[in-house]
């Protein structure tokens, strides 16, 4: 053996190593098949330093059990050993093994009974188990504690392959909860953690039988005195106070009775286990989540937050990361015990190791709430100017969220999202500043508050392209306020800007970002809306926008040759074109995901809900979820394909068959989109404040369908006009002629009940105005059936492609009880079909009744077939 492992270790090459445990192996194998009983042990030995270099020893795999069937105990143990290495419970010739463990589980010498005992507890099968559970759980009560100890080993393996066998291992495991030898003690309780794991019946029997007795046994360990044998760094058996305290966490979770019983141990464990040792620690760690996972005591709890409030300040940066994983699961228990060790949580948050600073972010994001937003967001702005660059994304994206998620006002949400642009704003995600932009048009006594700071911001700032983009924004949609200084504040300082000085921002970030197409192209619809609000800077625009009439990228070509256009030709028109943007609807960019194709349903009233003076908040519920089309179900299928079949429950088998095969094929997502009228060459007329902002799926598109839906310049139509997308203007050739006005004497079709409820009608009264049969005016009457009234009333509505819709404000969100008022709300509906299919409408009501959210839906089949 020795000149083996000596021949090895001289080789200097993987090829020598081999040629070496090739020679040997060969001569193993011959002594083998010579059947040399000599050295059978010594081979098998050498059989096993070969398997740990990583070389093939199946063939030696019967010497095992052949040194296992011998008498004396030095075979016996390589034959154990190599059995342990060698093999494992795979092993068909594990088999054969049984018989020879069995015998030795019964033999008169105890260290023979060791060795079985701890090959089985390595390799036991199923079968095996089944086979030999008598032997070990009579072994469980010999006189021997070593054999005691690994019997109790074996059994948790035993319980873990067959865990029906549970049950006979319950009573041999309680009765070694009363050892007095540490080392049988740990594996009984372990062995009772085990049985708890796998046998509800166990853990009812513990609870109710061994409680009490493992409390007492805590307690002696405690208070014991120096034993030197148990003795690590003075703290007596850290190992059997930990699975005490595991098995203890077990019996008392979801028992009150037990959790009682263990309390005053546990405030023991906790004052007097010492935190300057790295073994106490581990002992405090244990208690602290035993407490944290029994049964409610208030002040326990709040000791035991104390004590990972001490972790904290530790220098071990193990203890500290342990502690903000155990106060994260704790501020969901006593969220206001975390809160007292906020400063020290972000403390943390700067630590110089990045798993410490980014547990405490995440920590520091869970504590934030409305009534400490404000010093904890000041904290984190504070630490993003010194924050390393690989850690500022992240950051960025918590302050972002918690700003957002807990303003309290618009003007602290727009100051603190204009600190993280000037100090991080290359971090900012696309949403992020697309939602600022949303509130910033919402809140309108503040744009020339706003702008003013934009303004500031660039002049120190312009390397940050998002605060940039934010920047030209305002600047073309607010450039007047800031000129004129409307709507000073308090707190402001004074500020002077010319025009001259307005159209310098927007040069400099088109000069500075010129790689950049996202904010090039909003740079030019800035310049092109501050060649309205300053025509005496008129020229200079044009000149800049001229330099791009030649660029390689087509989208900055097309919109230079057509801003020119405009500011060359259509200068009747310009200021009408270049408006200023409606506000923007914040419920329209809730849902949106990257490169991928949303839906959008016509909506009344209330998109959102606004909180006095803060940040208007997206809706509860998408406005998707009205056909149900955010369910994770597959989506319903039909004989021939027609999902619109299926969706709405009528016939649209003429516009299949007319559509041909490729209509059967086409994609579900593509179909989805149809029903809403989204993608369709005719856009939906409105005159809602709320422009269409749909996302492009296509990636070199996406961030200029953004801009378009952010700074497009079109102006919002007249209630009483109808404009088409195609005769609206040629910025290049012209001004189409201008649009007839809609007579309003149209013809009247008889009312229907659209939908009825044992709370609410719905009426629908139907006119027609002449000279378009396609359009069909409807007048909906909502009243409240019920004797209390309802508050917060929303209607929807979603129809198929090849209607168009266009839902107007409701006249109230309130229905007055008992029918003693009603809600007027007007509809036009487009049949592109008129003539061959008829009007259907799926509909949703959403309202509050006694401040409980109400929700009624339906399907409209029965509108007049002339429609």
């Amino acid at each position: 053996m020795k000149d083996m492992i000596r021949a090895i270790r001289a080789c200097k090459t993987a090829a020598e190593e081999r040629a070496v445990i090739r020679k040997e192996s060969a001569a193993i194998r011959a002594a083998i098949n010579e059947n040399d009983q000599d050295y059978r042990h010594r081979n098998l030995a050498k059989l096993m330093f070969i398997h740990m270099l990583g070389y093939p020893t199946h063939f030696g795999q019967m010497e095992c059990l052949k040194l296992i069937a011998s008498a004396g105990f030095p075979e016996k143990r390589i034959g154990y050993l190599g059995l342990m290495l060698l093999l494992d419970e795979r092993q068909e010739v594990l088999m054969l093994v049984t018989n020879s463990l069995k015998q030795d589980l019964n033999h008169s010498n105890q260290y023979i009974v060791g060795l079985a005992l701890c090959a089985l507890g390595n390799i036991c099968s199923a079968e095996m188990a089944r086979d030999l559970a008598p032997e070990v759980e009579r072994l469980l009560q010999f006189r021997d504690p070593n054999i005691r100890k690994k019997a109790a080993l074996c059994s948790i393996r035993i319980i873990k392959k067959v865990p029906d066998l549970a049950e006979n291992f319950i009573n041999p495991a309680a009765a070694l909860l009363k050892e007095k030898h540490h080392g049988v003690l740990i594996t009984g309780i372990q062995l009772c953690t085990d049985l708890c794991k796998v046998s509800p019946e166990a853990l009812e029997y513990f609870r109710k039988k061994c409680t009490e007795g493992l409390v007492r046994t805590l307690k002696d360990i405690i208070n014991s005195p120096y034993a030197p044998e148990y003795d690590i760094a003075g703290i007596t058996d850290p190992f059997l106070h930990i699975r005490l305290l595991k098995l203890l966490r077990m019996l008392g979770q979801g028992d009150a009775d037990a959790s009682d019983t263990m309390n005053d141990v546990l405030a023991q464990v906790a004052t007097k286990a010492e935190s300057n040792k790295n073994a106490g620690n581990a002992i405090l760690y244990e208690c602290v989540e035993t407490i944290m996972s029994i049964e409610d005591n208030g002040g326990l709890r709040v000791l035991a937050i104390n004590i990972l409030g001490r972790f904290l300040s530790n220098r071990d940066n193990n203890i500290r990361y342990v502690a903000l994983n155990m106060l994260m699961k704790a501020i969901t228990v006593d969220a206001q015990a975390v809160q007292r060790h906020r400063a020290t949580i972000l403390e943390c948050v700067k630590d110089s190791d990045a798993s410490i600073r980014k547990r405490a972010l995440e920590l520091v994001y869970l504590l934030v709430n409305e009534s400490n937003v404000k010093p904890l967001t000041k904290e984190l702005i504070e630490y993003l100017e010194v924050s390393d660059q690989e850690f500022k994304g992240e950051l960025t994206a918590k302050v972002c969220s918690i700003v957002e998620k807990f303003s309290p006002e618009k003007i602290w949400y727009i100051d603190q999202m204009l600190k993280v642009l000037i100090e991080a704003g290359n971090f900012v995600k696309d949403e992020v500043w697309h939602a600022l932009i949303v509130a910033i048009s919402n809140a309108s006594d503040l744009h020339g508050y706003t702008v003013r700071a934009l303004y500031r911001s660039f002049q120190t700032s312009a390397e940050q392209e998002t605060l940039v983009r934010v920047a030209v924004w305002c600047v073309g949609e607010y450039g007047d306020m800031l000129v004129n200084n409307v709507g000073v504040l308090d707190i402001e300082d004074p500020t002077t800007v010319t025009e001259s000085d307005a159209v310098d921002v927007v040069e400099i970030a088109i000069q500075r970002h010129a790689l950049d197409l996202t904010t090039k192209a909003m740079a030019l619809i800035a310049l092109l809306k501050l060649s309205s609000r300053f025509p005496s800077c008129s020229g200079r625009i044009k000149d800049i926008i001229v330099q791009y009439k030649g660029s390689f990228v087509l989208e900055l070509q097309q919109r230079s040759l057509e801003f020119n256009s405009i500011i060359e030709k259509h200068q009747n028109i310009r200021s009408a074109l270049v408006e200023r943007m409606p506000v923007l609807d914040e419920a329209t960019f809730s849902g949106r995901r990257a490169g991928s194709l949303l839906t959008t349903v016509s909506t009344s009233s209330r998109a959102s809900h606004n909180l006095p003076n803060g940040v208007a908040k997206p809706s509860a519920a998408p406005l998707v979820d009205l056909l149900d089309l955010s369910d994770d179900a597959p989506a319903p299928s039909s004989s021939d394909g027609n999902f619109l079949h299926d969706l709405l429950g009528v016939d649209l088998a003429p516009a299949s068959a007319q559509s041909g095969t490729n209509q059967a094929s086409k994609a579900g997502t593509d179909v989805l989109l149809d029903l809403l009228s989204i993608g369709s060459t005719t856009p939906v007329q409105s005159n809602s404040s709320t422009p269409d902002m749909l996302s492009s799926g296509l990636d070199n598109q996406k961030q200029i369908a953004t801009l378009d839906a952010l700074s497009s310049p079109l102006p919002s139509a007249p209630a009483n006009s109808s404009v088409g997308a195609s005769s609206m203007m040629d910025l290049l050739d012209g001004f189409a002629s201008s649009p007839s006005k809609r007579e309003d004497n149209g013809s009247v079709h008889p009312s229907i009940v659209a939908f009825e409820s044992s709370n609410l009608r719905v009426t629908f009264n139907f006119s027609k105005p002449p000279g378009n049969p396609q359009m069909t005016l409807i007048q909906a009457t909502f009243i409240n059936l019920s004797s209390d009234a309802f508050t917060d009333f929303v209607f929807q509505a979603a129809v198929p492609k090849f209607l168009q819709l266009h839902l107007d404000p409701a006249s109230s969100n309130t229905l007055p009880a008992s029918g003693n008022g009603s809600v007027m709300q007007s509809l036009r509906v487009t049949n592109s079909q008129h003539g061959k299919k008829s009007l259907v409408m799926r509909i949703r009501i959403a309202y509050k009744l006694n401040n409980k959210d109400m929700l009624e839906e339906g399907q409209i089949n029965n509108f007049p077939r002339d429609l």
